[in-house]
């Protein structure tokens, strides 16, 4: 144990407890004095700093992105004389470099660091996001979506690349869950706030759309400022923590094969290109995760984008359309935390999906067979809670499950892009008739199939650790423990090899 954590047990006469700092499913764990109390006086002191902080950006970044659609019932298509039609093309023009961008800025994270490469994004969109206030035709506002989508690109996908880097993986749903569920604010704080920019319509020659887009890209801005001196690199960079909350957290961190601290010095990964391409040749788990994150990313993006247009065509106002998004956000952003908090604590990202997947389908039918409008308004309840709940269970389960930091950075940026091109797919579906018939029964349909894609992911998964118990049962009486160096079971030959190592058991 090293000298720094005698002294702060010695200095605080706190109890330390013997904790067997396990590689999960490992029976020859050694065993590591660490101390409870420090351990969670440090995942405290990170959970303070470090959620609220992405969590802000990830609001920003899912208001600016999605502000359109405020801007819409404030007006946007009437001044540019766009049709529906035209009106799916910008999001399509959005979307398409927001998938590009995926998997590049997750590796160009690791290289530049989280401190540099996220605080840049969140000003160079901020900017954007204000231009789409000044355009005055369709084809100006096209190449304004066009940037915003590819200087958002990526960060989603990095910010849970961050997160796995600083939480064992069975604390990641909760966390993913707080960051996430701001999207469920963002929907309510997105009609709130526009109802109040709206007053502004007409003040200085300026839309009230045009000032939805002013107003939130230069606050934007004003924030990424600020962070350029906040946003952490890694666990060890979080000033609040003392040396011995940093070694005991890394430490917890490497025996549960997360993080990315090589606290020991016995493996120092580097990037190569064939460690990337692994993801696609030896990680069935990761494509089969990609159909039940499509499906979530179809609907999720459509509600995004069209709950304000779906209100509005139940027969409210524009002012009162703005406010009656909030209700179904504010249910979501609830029970997101609280699914999530269960799947942590029993290990379930399956069950959890499924269940979420099977509410948004209970609110697609309420949806379709009502012609009543406080139903299918209610209907839009279910939808948005299940939606959103299903979507931090799904990229937790994936980053739980690939390992190391190259391979598991694409395999995130895989499931982003997965859920990105059913974003790219969302605004066709709504495109057509006012009641969105076609669109609710596609949306049915996709919500089944994730249901059905979770279940089928926790049998493969099963079956896939069982065959981990019996290699590891082989390799133990043809070769022992094989904890030595050069071992099979080497604390270097586990982080090389990651989620192949038969020791790793794969999160269900």
């Amino acid at each position: 144990m090293p000298t720094s954590l005698s002294s702060e047990k010695a200095s605080n006469k706190e109890d330390s407890v013997d904790v067997v700092a396990s590689l999960p499913g490992d029976e020859n764990a050694s065993i590591h004095p660490i101390d409870p109390k420090v351990l969670r006086r440090a995942t405290l002191k990170i959970d303070f700093y470090l959620i609220p902080l992405i969590s802000m950006i990830y609001l920003l970044s899912f208001l600016d992105r999605s502000n359109i659609g405020n801007a819409r019932v404030a007006g946007l298509t009437t001044s540019l004389h766009m049709s529906a039609k035209e009106f799916s093309i910008a999001l399509t023009v959005t979307v398409i470099p927001y998938l590009l961008m995926e998997l590049p800025m997750n590796l160009v994270m690791k290289r530049l660091g989280a401190n540099i490469t996220i605080p840049v994004m969140v000003i160079l969109w901020g900017v954007v996001c204000a231009c789409q206030g000044a355009v005055h035709s369709y084809h100006g506002l096209l190449v304004c979506r066009f940037f915003l989508g590819a200087l958002e690109g990526g960060l989603p996908a990095g910010i849970t690349l961050l997160l796995s880097s600083f939480y064992k993986r069975h604390a990641m749903q909760l966390r993913i869950a707080m960051m996430f569920s701001v999207t469920s604010l963002a929907g309510a704080f997105s009609g709130l706030l526009a109802y109040g920019i709206q007053s502004l319509d007409g003040k200085h020659g300026i839309a009230g759309w045009q000032w939805i887009f002013i107003v939130e890209g230069v606050f934007t801005v004003a924030f990424g400022l600020a962070t350029l001196f906040f946003v952490p690199a890694s666990p060890k960079s979080i000033k609040l923590l003392t040396k011995v909350e940093r070694e005991t957290y890394c430490c917890d961190l490497a025996h549960d094969w997360s993080g990315d601290a090589d606290t020991d010095g016995t493996y120092q990964e580097t990037f190569s290109w064939s460690e990337v391409a692994s993801v696609f040749t030896d990680a069935p788990h990761v494509l089969m995760l990609a159909f039940p994150t499509f499906f979530a990313g179809a609907t999720l993006y459509g509600l995004a984008n069209f709950i304000p247009t779906i209100v509005n065509v139940l027969g409210h106002s524009p002012n009162r359309t703005q406010l009656l998004t909030v209700p179904p956000y504010a249910c979501s952003f609830v029970f997101s935390i609280v699914s999530a908090y269960f799947s942590d604590k029993y290990k379930c990202r399956g069950l959890t999906a499924t269940v979420c997947a099977l509410i948004a389908a209970i609110g697609y039918v309420m949806f379709l067979v009502s012609d009543d409008i406080n139903i299918r308004y209610g209907a839009l309840f279910l939808q948005i809670t299940g939606g959103y709940g299903s979507a931090p269970c799904f990229l937790a389960w994936n980053a739980n499950n690939v390992q190391p930091h190259y391979r598991r950075a694409t395999a995130i940026a895989f499931a982003f892009a997965s859920g990105t091109v059913g974003a790219i797919v969302s605004p066709w579906l709504f495109a057509g008739v006012s009641r969105f018939k076609r669109t609710t029964s596609i949306n049915l349909a996709f919500s089944l199939a994730a249901a059905a894609s979770s279940v089928g992911m926790v049998v493969y998964l099963r079956v896939r650790n069982a065959e981990k118990r019996r290699e590891v049962q082989r390799l133990l009486e043809t070769y022992g423990d094989g904890t030595g160096a050069g071992g099979w079971d080497s604390p270097a030959e586990r982080k090389r090899l990651g989620d192949r190592h038969p020791r790793f058991e794969f999160t269900m």
